[in-house]
Order: C-alpha cells, then sequence, then structure tokens
C-alpha cells in the first residue's frame, strides 16, 4: 500500500473510531438522562405516576417528576414534545380525546386501536394495561336513590329534571360524559355546576348537588352512603389504566420501559380503590402509599429513592394531627423555593408586560384611534386561563416559558389602559401652557403628559402586578411551578392544609408587591401632585 493509501486508511480508522465514541458518549449521556414522569390533576393519576416515579428508582433510573399538568390536553403534547417521558392514561380518553375516533365497547378492540394509532401517528407507545378499568360511575345518594327507585341511568334519566348535576368540567365537555348522557339516555339536569374532582363528594354528601360523575376506583365511594347507578345501556367507553411512553424513550432507554412493564397487569380494580382510600380517606401521602404498593406486589424490597421537587416532598409529609402554622414551618424551605419561583415568574412577566404596555399606550395615546385599540387588548383578559395555555403549548412547550407568557398577555390591558387613560386625561392648561412655550409634541409627552399620568399609570401597574401573582398559580398546570403546585395537589388529594399552603404565601406576595409598587407611585410621582 501506498504512504498516501496508508494515511487514507489511517484516517478512515481514525474518523471511524471517533464516531464510534461519539456514539458511546450519545448512549451514555441518554441513558443517564432523567426519565421525566408526568400526570393529571387528579389523585389517582398522582398516584399511578408516582409508581412509575418509585418502580424506576426502584431499578436504578433517575427520575424528575411534573405532576398535575393540566389535563390530556396538556399531558399529551407534552408527551409528544418530549418534555414529558410518561404518563398514566385510559384508553377510552386516548380513543375519543385524541383520535377523537368512533365510540366502541371493546375493551381489546380499543386497546387494539389506541396502540396501533399512536405509535403511527404520534410515535407513542401503550404499555400494556395495568390490570384495571376506571370507568365513569354515576353516583346519587342512597338515601335519594332508595327514595326515588333509582338503580340506573335509565332511572335517573327519567327524574333528570329535577336533578342538580355536580360535574368536572371534563366531563362537562368531553364527547363521552353529558353530551353522550343525553344523546344516549336523554339525561338531562335541570342545573350543571362544574366541580373540582375533590369538591364534587363533598357537594353531593351535603345536598348541594344530586349526581356526581364519580370514577369506579374513587376510595370516596366506599366512604359515604352511595349508590353507583348502571350503565345500563353501556355509553361509556373502556377506560384500562396503562403508561403511555414516549417512541423515544423506548429506544433510548429500554431499561425504563422494561420498568414500567412489570407493573402492568398487576393492579386489579379493588386494589387500586384501596390505594386511592388510603390517600383520599385515610389522608395518607402519595409517596408513602406508592412505597407500600410496590412492596407489597413484590416489585421494591425497600424506599425508593426521595422524590425530587419542592411539592413531591410536601405530599410526603402530608399526613399528621400538626397546626396549620406547625406544617407550614416544617415545610418552610419548599415553600419557600416555591416562592422565589412564583416571584420569578410573575416579576419577568410584569417586568416586560410594563415595557411594552408604557411603549404601546404611549403611541396610541397620541392616536385618534386610541379607545378602539385599547379595548382589543383587552380581549385577552376574556380568554380563560388554562384555555390560553392551551393555545401556548405547541408552540412554547411545558414549563415556565408559556407560564411567563400567558402572564405577559394578561398584564399587558391594566398598563395600556392605565397610561392611554392616564395621558388622555393630563391637565389641559398645563398641556396649553407648555405648547405655548414652544414645546415640541414629543416634549409634551414625555415631560408634562407623562408625568402628570403617573398615578393613573401606576395604578394599571399595580393592578396588573397583583393579577399576575395570583395568576401565577396556573403555571402548575403546565409544569411551570411556583405556588401553584400545592393548590393543584391540594385540590387533587382534598387536603386543604396543602391548598392554604400556596395560596397563603401567594396572597402575602400580591400584598407585597402592591406595597413595593405603591412606594415607586410615589417616588415617581411629582411632587405637585403629591398630598
Amino acid at each position: 500500500m501506498s504512504v498516501r493509501g496508508r494515511h487514507l486508511a489511517a484516517l478512515l480508522v481514525l474518523g471511524l473510531a471517533s464516531m464510534l465514541a461519539a456514539g458511546g458518549a450519545v448512549a451514555q449521556q441518554a441513558a443517564a438522562r432523567p426519565v421525566v414522569v408526568g400526570s393529571k390533576p387528579f389523585g389517582e393519576s398522582y398516584l399511578l405516576a408516582e409508581l412509575f416515579a418509585q418502580i424506576l428508582e426502584a431499578r436504578g433510573m433517575a427520575v424528575t417528576r411534573r405532576f398535575g399538568l393540566g389535563g390530556t390536553e396538556i399531558a399529551f403534547p407534552a408527551l409528544r414534545q418530549g418534555a414529558i417521558d410518561v404518563f398514566p392514561e385510559y384508553t377510552g380518553s386516548g380513543l375519543l380525546v385524541i383520535l377523537k375516533a368512533p365510540m366502541a365497547t371493546d375493551p381489546a378492540a380499543v386497546f387494539d386501536t389506541v396502540s396501533r394509532e399512536f405509535a403511527a401517528r404520534y410515535d407513542v407507545r401503550w404499555l400494556a394495561p395495568l390490570g384495571f378499568e376506571n370507568t365513569y360511575a354515576m353516583s346519587v345518594r342512597t338515601e335519594m336513590a332508595t327514595r326515588l327507585g333509582l338503580r340506573t341511568l335509565s332511572d335517573a334519566a327519567r327524574v333528570s329534571g329535577r336533578l342538580r348535576a355536580g360535574f368536572t368540567a371534563d366531563f362537562i365537555g368531553l364527547p363521552d360524559g353529558l353530551p353522550a348522557l343525553r344523546a344516549t339516555y336523554g339525561l338531562a339536569p335541570v342545573v350543571v355546576n362544574a366541580l373540582a374532582p375533590a369538591l364534587k363528594y363533598q357537594a353531593l354528601v351535603a345536598g348541594d348537588v344530586d349526581i356526581i360523575d364519580a370514577y369506579s376506583t374513587d376510595g370516596l365511594l366506599d366512604r359515604y352512603p352511595l349508590t353507583v347507578l348502571a350503565d345500563d345501556k353501556r355509553v361509556f367507553p373502556p377506560y384500562d389504566a396503562a403508561a403511555l411512553v414516549r417512541g423515544a424513550l423506548a429506544r433510548e432507554q429500554p431499561a425504563a420501559v422494561a420498568a414500567l412493564g412489570e407493573l402492568s397487569g398487576r393492579i386489579d380494580v379493588a386494589r387500586m380503590r384501596r390505594l386511592n382510600a388510603r390517600v383520599e380517606v385515610e389522608g395518607q401521602s402519595v409517596a408513602a402509599v406508592a412505597r407500600a404498593a410496590l412492596v407489597d406486589l413484590g416489585l421494591a424490597a425497600s424506599a425508593a429513592n426521595g422524590t425530587t421537587t419542592a411539592v413531591a416532598s410536601a405530599m410526603e409529609k402530608r399526613a399528621g394531627d400538626e397546626s396549620f402554622a406547625r406544617y407550614l414551618w416544617v415545610r418552610r424551605q419548599a415553600i419557600a423555593a416555591m416562592s422565589a419561583r412564583h416571584l420569578a415568574l410573575a416579576g419577568v412577566a410584569l417586568a416586560a408586560a410594563i415595557v411594552v404596555g408604557l411603549g404601546v399606550g404611549l403611541a396610541l395615546a397620541r392616536r385618534p384611534g386610541a379607545e378602539g385599540a385599547t379595548r382589543a387588548f383587552g380581549l385577552l383578559q376574556t380568554i380563560p386561563g388554562i384555555a390560553l395555555l392551551a393555545f401556548l403549548l405547541p408552540v412554547l412547550g411545558i414549563g415556565a416559558v408559556p407560564a411567563m407568557v400567558a402572564l405577559f398577555l394578561y398584564a399587558l390591558y391594566p398598563i395600556v389602559r392605565g397610561t392611554v387613560t392616564g395621558v388622555g386625561q393630563a391637565d389641559r392648561s398645563a398641556v396649553e401652557a407648555a405648547v405655548a412655550l414652544g414645546m415640541t409634541p414629543r416634549q409634551v409627552l414625555l415631560w408634562v403628559q407623562v408625568p402628570l399620568a403617573v398615578p393613573v399609570i401606576m395604578a394599571g401597574a399595580r393592578t396588573a402586578a397583583v393579577t399576575s401573582v395570583g395568576t401565577a398559580t396556573l403555571a402548575a398546570f403546565v409544569g411551570g411551578g411556583g405556588l401553584g403546585d400545592p393548590i393543584v395537589a391540594g385540590l387533587a388529594l382534598a387536603d386543604t392544609r396543602m391548598i392554604l399552603s400556596g395560596a397563603v404565601p401567594a396572597a402575602v406576595l400580591a400584598v407585597v408587591v402592591d406595597v413595593v409598587l405603591a412606594r415607586a407611585e410615589r417616588w415617581l410621582t411629582p411632587r405637585g401632585l403629591v398630598r
């Protein structure tokens, strides 16, 4: 071989070795990357997601938890985009909500459909079902069922004109929920109240509503004197619970999929209801119940690694008879960390809104069509928070970014409105005097109208600030963190102290921010306008 040929061969060998080394490094990096486990914002989803997380940790894998994402419309796009790797889902939801396929009642056929279509369309895998179905269990008080002779949904439809319903928002809007009951049974309650999952049982037992959309594995079904109405016309599709996994995770970390597969077929309806009851009724922590379940199933010999998020840490310490003050003190570090993140989310969004809103307001104030344009910004206020986040999710993914963008958009209107109004209502005699002195329109705006408008502009900024701090709790629904995490978790787990551990610091932050901006307003306002 010539010298040139030997050099070429050496270069090829070196290049191949470099490629192999790089490939090994990439594979090692993929294997070391934490598996991100998500959940939807209700108790059973938290519990199943914690089971997923702990069995992965028990098999030596690092895990990041992103629990409480805002329903299928948030969690599934997050899975497709790689923001999470796995979350617990139900085959009926996959069929009707995501695929929007025709109604089907055969469990095997439904699983076959979602497995095939999700793999082909989305590169997402359904692992084998966990072993239980969590279908709708429409429930009424036993006393009322006996009095009115209610045993089936057909019986309930007969008297539905007298019934007050308490349904979750998903059930009211999804095609397999209230619309299906109306179409199949003609069930039309006289009043339909949208209730959080944790509140509907309390409302039913208190007599505030007469029928709720319970679920067959709810632990609270055994706590109260309730009657589950039979679905005699088979309107509800099968809802087999399973792990929904990104295809990339299966390719990059097959050991993670194998670990999750160990749960398949191991949890029946009775076991799941008992696990839910330990959380919902007995007040045990999600982490402790999941850990005991894995040990009981023979899948873990000892406690899994500790949880990795502040809210999970708070959930771990849920049980106990401690006072609320003690509850807050024990969790002070987690609450402080969540408060700092909450303030950062609101602060960044507010700062951007002040800069943009002030600039837009000043530009509009000099034009005759200012009022109409200002009203257009007001339309942003009419978009529900969770809907706005759902719109932003496909573009921005989950995490802090979509939360800050949503807060920024919500904060714009009060700042733009305050600027336009303040500048427009500046003392006319002062403006005329400035013009008489030969000042240009720009000088009049910046040196006369804006200083005179400071109190009104700052009123808009203060309104936007307080609103931003309160609205920032929505960040929890897209994995943005902050004080919304314990609020969402507390609502899902019917834990009042957990809810207050997020709500009280958020209220304190709102007051503090308003006080700081009040001082800033006094400093910025011309002395002649300060009383």
